[in-house]
């Protein structure tokens, strides 16, 4: 079981540091507003949701998977995700697009720095620094689930 957990937290680790590039830009105000005060709240939530358990983050990531890419969802199993931006490297990424998709999500994309803690029943497994793509598409803010192999 021990081998398991730890393949699948090395995986969720690879797959987060795999979007480690830097985006050159200007980040944007810190004025709390607009785009950035919605990807601000998309990460407040999804950290409400790891507190909940793994029902209530599993049900708020399958609910803002980006739309384009819903047949990428993945299950987290028993670990729940703990990830705080770093608001202030919030750069627009038009570039962007995930890995082995043939075009770009629909929406403006943002890449960020964060601080990602993998958990198990409230106790921290694991923390990474790197950075994630988010989506503002319509007013809301999109993201994309890390998958772990078993």
């Amino acid at each position: 079981m021990r081998r398991v957990v730890g393949l699948a937290v090395a995986a969720l680790a690879l797959a987060l540091a795999g979007c480690t590039s830097t985006v050159p830009g200007t980040p944007f105000p810190v004025d709390g507003s607009g785009s950035r005060g919605l990807v601000g709240q998309y990460f407040t939530d999804l950290n409400v949701t790891a507190e909940e358990g793994t029902a209530a983050q599993r049900e708020f990531l399958r609910r803002t998977q980006h739309p384009d890419f819903t047949d990428r969802s993945c299950d987290l199993g028993d670990l729940t995700l703990r990830i705080d931006p770093a608001l202030t490297t919030l750069r627009a990424d038009p570039r962007w697009r995930p890995e082995r998709a043939s075009s770009r999500p629909s929406g403006e994309v943002f890449v960020v720095a964060v601080t990602v803690r993998i958990r198990r029943d409230g106790a921290t497994i694991a923390q990474q620094i790197g950075s994630q793509r988010v989506v503002v598409l319509a007013g809301k803010v999109y993201g994309f689930t890390p998958c772990p192999t078993r």
